[in-house]
């Protein structure tokens, strides 16, 4: 199951950084999440520092 990411997020990019697939990207205002690229490792979820990726 795929990581989404939360209105919560920042756009810092901690989490474009510790995605070892490239799967995130930034998007309008937050980061965005490519479910097809996205294996599910959580590494999005363990750097950013407001919590906003969590599994879809």
């Amino acid at each position: 199951m795929a990581y989404i990411i939360s209105d919560e997020c920042i756009a810092c990019g901690a989490c474009a950084e510790g995605c070892p697939v490239n799967a995130i990207s930034e998007g309008d205002g937050k980061y965005v999440i490519n479910a097809d690229e996205c294996i599910s490792c959580g590494a999005c979820a363990d750097t950013c520092p407001v919590s906003a990726p969590a599994e879809e």
